[in-house]
């Protein structure tokens, strides 16, 4: 069934305009299954809607498949509501979704209202790259922490905050909305920073200090997913100038994220390091404060669509019908599996939903096309259980996330290398001379701003230059494809810690050379721009992966775990962030049976060169998993004239497999 919004145009003297809505019901559903009661005569009246049935002129809907015997023109019923129905103005509003229908002049959303949701952005990435950056420095020389329990408690916090995302996704797409959900997470991050900024000024305690952060995490945990997800829902993707200005939207949207995160590295850090803690944290507070203001200001402009219900409940019914028909033996042909969707509403509650694309058939997984075929015992049902019998769509979106699944961990050693940034990379530098000048010296911290300058090169650089030159020889309109691009930065991710395990090897031989190998707190003769190299290379690697992920894990996704699929790829640093302290774990133990440990206070002494190597081992290993597995995905396949609604929004990738 297919509903969409129609205008009226023309208006009698004295009459009222009434919208209408035409619901397209296919022959196929109606064959199968008995009309509703309110809908089997010719004109009825009903508290909610006026129904008028109607033979279509125009044959056969083109989208039908098989074309037979479904070959009879569908039905079409309007439904035109009373002044006093929320439909009177062209909305149609349920117990479970806000849902909108759209006026063709509907002028919100696209870079009107993009633009408020990226500011927001900027700030909140100034405030969170503000606190992680430094993290480290506070817990070894405030608090007195080892380095190798530093390390472990920033990837710990690291981790937590980019695993409640999951938590925060699945709220939003199921309970609030995202818009909802950004602005209540958007409070508790503030109220978990003003806690951290008071746990270091007046109420100082290291208990609270650890509280206040994890506090600060589960309100960063409803803002992240939602926050890029709620801003890509700005370009409708049936609007050619708004789908092609979408196209290059993810360059832009992490180019703000950097421009954010850079501003804070470079002014918040000498701020905590020169002036002092309590100034530099109470920075961040009134910097979330203003995030919330600016994107309370954008209201009005924003398109807003409401929850859709539980989205694994759809995900579980695919497994359960499958599981149930386990003696059914799939087969190659069309005339017995379901196509069409089916909406179980009562009349007087109408759930309008987003309009999305039909999934076509593919034949990866093909156990769970069970859940989509016609048994005897669905052949001789007068209606479908959903428990029972799916339909295609249903099943293709269970097997899109599947398709994830596996790229989603080929990733993860990816931010294993870039956890270092935070950790080890800045007590490099607090070794070295940081010096500009008779009276200034840098932050140690503060070179991490070199990824963020990076970036704000490479990503120009990549949708101006990089891509219009690949286009001339890929042909693709995006130059080359999102696993491509992911695959660059993991390939570059190898290289960094081949060059971070050369410099590393550097400075240790220069400790040696002027004996200060058992000194672990002197200033070595090498200056910090030796760890430049390291720095860019990270920048660029995550201009390729990092804004690859958020593009793939934002198309590929079923339409209504979009929300939970930018939580999918931020769990990923999060994982990555965990799975970084055991790689560091196991590199202690280890090295500690052998007498000589590898990780230690004195970094003069350890080899952190010979575990950038090993990092640089397993990434390389993990190229190869990765490659193979690009190699043979299947990119989602769309029939681009079919709609129906379930609460989606469509894509129109062509299905194509591989790299």
């Amino acid at each position: 069934m297919s509903l969409r919004h129609i205008p009226t145009t023309e208006k009698k003297s004295g009459e009222n305009i009434i919208p209408k809505v035409e619901v397209v019901l296919q022959r196929e559903a109606i064959n199968k299954h008995p009309k509703p009661k309110f809908l089997s005569g010719g004109v009825h009246s009903h508290p909610q809607f006026t129904l008028y049935k109607h033979q279509s002129p125009h044959g056969a809907s083109p989208n039908i498949n098989p074309p037979t015997p479904f070959s009879k023109p569908p039905f079409k019923i309007f439904f035109s509501p009373p002044f006093n129905s929320p439909m009177a103005d062209g909305r149609i509003s349920s117990s479970k979704s806000n849902s909108l229908i759209h006026h063709p002049t509907d002028l919100k959303g696209g870079w009107n209202a993009a633009i408020f949701i990226i500011f927001v952005e900027f700030a909140e990435r100034f405030a969170y790259q503000g606190l992680a950056s430094n993290l480290i420095q506070y817990l070894t020389n405030v608090l007195n922490e080892p380095i190798t329990q530093a390390a472990k408690d920033v990837n710990t916090w690291v981790g937590a905050s980019s695993l409640f995302p999951l938590l925060g996704g699945f709220i939003a797409d199921s309970y609030l909305g995202r818009f909802n959900t950004i602005l209540f997470s958007s409070l508790i991050y503030l109220l978990g920073m003003i806690f951290l900024t008071l746990s270091v000024t007046i109420l100082k305690h290291k208990l609270l200090f650890f509280l206040a952060l994890y506090v600060l995490a589960i309100g960063d945990g409803g803002h992240k997913p939602c926050v890029q997800t709620f801003a890509a829902d700005q370009f409708d993707e049936d609007t050619p100038e708004e789908k092609d200005t979408k196209s290059s939207f993810f360059n832009w949207w992490y180019l703000g994220i950097v421009a954010g995160s850079t501003a804070s590295v470079f002014v918040v850090i000498y701020l905590q390091d020169n002036v002092g803690w309590g100034v530099g944290l109470g920075v961040l507070s009134g910097v979330l404060g203003l995030a919330l203001a600016l994107f309370l200001l954008g209201i009005k402009r924003y398109r807003k669509e409401g929850p859709t219900g539980s989205p694994f409940t759809r995900l579980a019914q695919v497994f359960v019908a499958a599981s149930r028909k386990w003696r059914v033996h799939p087969t190659h042909g069309h005339n017995n599996y379901c196509y069409e969707e089916e909406e179980h509403h009562e009349p007087h509650h109408l759930h309008v939903q987003p309009k999305i694309h039909t999934l076509l058939h593919t034949l990866q997984y093909r156990f769970l096309d069970k859940a989509a075929m016609i048994d005897e015992v669905d052949a001789k049902s007068k209606t479908r259980d959903p428990w029972r019998l799916c339909s295609v769509t249903q099943v293709e979106e269970v097997k899109l996330v599947l398709r994830l699944i596996p790229i989603w961990i080929s990733c993860l050693m990816f931010t294993v290398v870039q956890s270092q940034v935070h950790t080890f990379f800045i007590k490099q530098g607090a070794t070295m001379v940081r010096s500009i000048g008779p009276h200034f010296q840098i932050p140690p911290a503060s070179l991490q701003g070199l990824v963020g300058v990076t970036i704000l090169f490479a990503v120009p650089f990549y949708d101006r230059v990089f891509v219009p030159l690949a286009r001339k020889f890929t042909g693709k309109a995006t130059g080359i494809t999102v696993l491509q691009r992911i695959g660059v930065g993991l390939f570059l991710s190898i290289l960094n810690m081949v060059v971070s395990a050369i410099v590393e090897a550097k400075r240790v031989g220069v400790a040696k050379e002027y004996g200060l190998i058992d000194d672990p707190k002197a200033v070595l003769p090498i200056t910090i721009w030796w760890l430049l190299p390291q720095y860019m290379i990270t920048g660029i690697s995550d201009a390729f992966t990092i804004v690859g992920l958020q593009e793939l894990f934002y198309d590929q996704m079923p339409e209504a775990l979009r929300s939970l699929g930018a939580a999918a790829y931020i769990s990923i640093v999060g994982v990555g962030s965990f799975l970084g302290n055991i790689v560091i774990v196991v590199v202690e133990t280890i090295t500690s049976r052998a007498g000589e440990k590898w990780l230690g206070n004195n970094l003069n002494r350890a080899h952190l060169d010979y575990f950038y190597w090993v990092l640089a081992g397993l990434s390389a290993v993990n190229l190869c998993f990765y490659v193979w597995l690009s190699m043979v995905y299947l990119y989602k396949q769309v029939d681009e004239g079919h709609h129906h609604t379930t609460g989606h929004q469509g894509s129109d990738h062509k299905y194509r497999a591989g790299v």
